[in-house]
């Protein structure tokens, strides 16, 4: 008999595990207790249609175990029910300890400027060389289960699959981080997370033992400002930065090495809300975020990034008043300009979230000759950590080989066995050096020097690799300069945020100690921060903490304020149009037409879903006003007969949409028969209240002058 061609383990591949299975209309009959039985037309069904075990045993009876008589006990031998609920028992895996709550989608990344003088690695080398993407947007904090806005960091793990490999950019929202050194990254994660006595608070950071670990890590300052900053409360995944947060390394076909910086600019621009809208979003909708990507990637509103490259060398960085090896440091874009080299496209939602989204792996270690680390220790200890942390979750060394792991790109070595083995590797030579080729054997692959990766030698750069030593380098001790320079680049709005948040934050902090701590940390930053949030907690302004290295101030960046590069667009945005019986279509159509032929996305509120009866016709509503709140949207507007505005007036979901809209510094657009509806508001006259003739002029922008007006803030 002739050897098959593959192996039998593979001839069926799980191709007949097909989505989609069973495309005819099941036949419906109703059994003894009245339960509803879905079944197959007939005997001659195709296969694809039939309901079977994991080892392909049809099963005939999907509803009912297998019972000794009609009211007796259920036998052990019903292998269907005892394999269906054996496997239901296992079907979730560990969560991520940390970025557990994600949101994944596919795509597309295009190199846009051709950079071979910097590096070798392949997607670089032409403009226009292109590779699939999974990106995977996450918050830090919080479990699985928890809000999409929370004020946290979020993840923004990159996944290219390219040609010589799979690379891994595995950053974050926020371009820096709490700590120098992976020693400390257990501390921070254990003191922000729920609190081990209680098991509360989720997805915060408003607690005693986050701000008592902050409080005595200065490293942490930098960071704690983007943290208090509206870079934490983010409006959309597609309107977030990305960064790699460490330096890296770009080395060439000539062995040259460049440091780099990596940076995701949103071609949306960045866009955050406030913090109270922040709260309401996760009462109105606990999955703002996912739903908004999902939803825009759906409807062909494909959001993308430009990716930013900052290259420098050795000697400038020497110069430096800081350390470029330091992940609680920036590199200014004032002093390193952004250079864009590709562009990603988000076009494809996942198929199925666990396979996709909650099973990708993302290590940090995942690089492609042309790329390589640095001595960032905190860069170091995610090299090893992200590795091992896949064991334990994914349960299996092998966790490469689930799909959306796998690279595209052909793989070959001799690592064999282990948990799940999905492949079927054929022949013996499963170690090297072996001759079995001159037996006439297969003898598998060996190393090409030329091609594979090779570190970058060079590691003399200011450092002495003869010594082991548990120290910091000398610059890493400034904590304060940069966290200067942040908060003194923000708009006076802003900064009122950043005072504000911190406030929130201390206050709910009952150790007294501890919030003294972090405003005597503050005096280092800036004076008047300093008082600010003294003021709003009560409190004596502390002695300023010692600096162990006394700060330096820097240049002001606009790059580093989201209102400083708002985009005003209605791309990609989304504007609520409230409307109820006697409201003109034409009107509703008009607007809505605008509103999308600008880029923008049209959403129809109406105090019923139904058919509503409206002047030229019967028009049908996106969403309920109650389940509708204009937190929802980056602008509103409002079409209302008089009599309909004079009768919503008495509806407290459709004052405080407005009212809501407004205390957010939202643009209002709203028809004369509204006037009752904003008065109960208490919504006054501005720039951003304007006619409903007026809203494309306006368009979706926040009016930060408003805000004084509508609360107080430290």
């Amino acid at each position: 008999m002739p050897k098959p061609d593959v192996s039998p383990s593979l001839t069926n591949s799980l191709r007949d595990h097909a989505p989609g299975a069973g495309g005819q209309p099941p036949e419906t009959v109703v059994g003894a207790g009245g339960e509803l039985h879905q079944q197959t037309p007939s005997a001659a069904a195709d296969a694809a249609a039939c309901l079977t075990d994991n080892f392909g045993h049809r099963i005939s009876d999907n509803q009912n175990s297998l019972r000794a008589g009609e009211r007796g006990p259920t036998l052990l031998e019903d292998f269907v029910l005892r394999e269906k609920i054996f496997h239901f028992d296992h079907e979730r895996i560990p969560e991520r300890i940390v970025h557990a709550r994600g949101s994944g989608a596919h795509g597309v990344f295009e190199c846009t400027k051709a950079i071979p003088e910097l590096t070798k690695a392949s997607i670089f080398q032409k403009e226009g060389e292109r590779c699939p993407v999974f990106v995977r947007f996450s918050t830090v904090a919080g479990g699985a289960g928890s809000i999409d806005t929370p004020r946290d960091v979020r993840g923004f793990a990159v996944k290219l699959y390219t040609d010589s490999g799979n690379w891994d950019l595995v950053g974050n929202n926020i371009p820096v981080f709490f700590i120098q050194d992976a020693m400390k990254f257990p501390d921070l994660v254990h003191s922000v997370k729920m609190e081990a006595d209680r098991g509360y608070p989720q997805a915060a950071s408003a607690h005693d033992t986050f701000w008592d670990f902050i409080g005595l890590m200065p490293e942490s300052m930098h960071m704690i400002m983007w943290a208090m900053s509206d870079r934490a409360i983010p409006r959309s995944l597609r309107m977030m930065e990305g960064f790699g947060v460490h330096t890296f390394r770009f080395v060439n076909a000539a062995g040259e090495g460049r440091f780099v910086k990596f940076h995701w600019k949103p071609v949306l621009g960045i866009e955050s809300t406030c913090w109270d809208e922040a709260v309401k979003i996760a009462g109105a909708d606990p999955d703002f975020h996912r739903r908004d990507l999902f939803e825009a990637i759906a409807a062909g509103d494909y959001p993308q990034w430009d990716l930013g490259v900052q290259v420098f060398d050795e000697g400038w960085a020497a110069k430096q008043s800081y350390d470029v090896l330091d992940a609680t440091k920036l590199i200014p874009e004032d002093d390193i300009p952004v250079q864009i080299v590709g562009r990603m496209t988000l076009d494809r939602n996942v198929d199925n979230f666990f396979a996709e989204t909650e099973q990708a792996a993302f290590l940090p270690s995942n690089v492609i000759p042309g790329v390589d680390f640095t001595n960032d220790p905190l860069l170091q200890g995610r090299l090893f950590s992200y590795l091992d942390t896949q064991k334990s979750r994914l349960g299996t060394t092998n966790f490469h080989q689930i799909p959306i792991n796998a690279p595209k790109c052909p793989f070959h070595n001799f690592q064999r066995d282990g948990m799940m083995q999905t492949l079927v590797p054929t022949g013996r030579a499963n170690y090297e050096p072996n001759s079995l080729v001159e037996a006439g054997e297969t003898g598998g692959p060996r190393a090409c020097p030329e091609t594979g990766f090779t570190s970058f030698a060079v590691n003399d750069e200011r450092n002495d690799a003869s010594q082991k030593l548990r120290v910091r380098a000398e610059l890493f001790a400034d904590h304060y300069s940069q966290a200067r320079l942040f908060y003194r680049s923000q708009t006076e709005s802003e900064q009122a945020h950043i005072a504000s948040a911190l406030v929130f934050e201390l206050s709910k902090v009952q150790l007294e100690h501890v919030r003294a701590r972090v405003v005597s940390r503050l005096r280092n930053i800036d004076e008047d921060l300093a008082g600010r949030v003294a003021a709003g907690l009560a409190i004596p302004l502390p002695e300023p903490a010692k600096a162990a290295r006394a700060p330096v101030d820097m240049k002001p960046s606009d790059a580093l304020s989201i209102q400083k590069q708002a985009k005003q667009t209605l791309q990609g945005r989304k504007v609520g149009i409230l409307f109820a019986e006697g409201s003109d279509k034409a009107a509703i159509d008009r607007l809505k037409g605008e509103i999308e032929k600008a880029g923008g996305v049209a959403f129809l509120v109406a105090p019923k879903v139904g058919g509503v009866q409206v002047k030229g016709g019967v028009l049908k509503a996106d969403g309920q006003l109650a389940g509708s709140p204009s937190v929802l949207f980056d602008a509103v507007a409002s079409i209302l007969a008089p009599e309909q505005a004079a009768k919503l007036a008495k509806d407290g979901a459709a004052v405080q949409w407005f009212m809501d809209a407004y205390g957010h510094c939202k643009t209002i657009a709203h028809c004369k028969g509204a006037q009752v509806l904003l008065d109960k508001a208490h919504v006054e006259p501005d720039d951003g209240v304007v006619p409903i003739e007026d809203f494309m002029k306006v368009g979706v922008t926040r009016h930060w002058a408003r805000e004084p007006q509508v609360r107080d803030l430290a």
